[in-house]
């Protein structure tokens, strides 16, 4: 779980810092920076591509909750 959220959140402050570099984007800063969109034409695409990292991180952290709840609530180690 701790290494999901380690990477996980380490995509949202990388993202945090290229913000204010960026010059072109649609919908919110955040998840075009870590996302992405698609290329229009001669369009430079400003965004870091860290999509699938992200949903890395996510899957692991969740898992690793799901185990921790599960782990917690386990009566045979009693």
């Amino acid at each position: 779980m701790l290494g999901g959220l380690f990477t996980t959140l380490t995509k949202i402050v990388v993202a945090s810092i290229y913000i204010p570099s960026m010059t072109s984007w649609s919908g919110s800063q955040l998840w075009y920076a870590i996302f992405g969109g698609k290329q229009y034409g001669n369009e430079v695409v400003q965004s870091l591509f860290l999509g699938f990292p992200f949903v890395v991180g996510l899957l692991l952290s969740v898992l690793g909750l799901a185990i921790l709840v599960m782990e917690y609530f386990d009566k045979s180690f009693f």
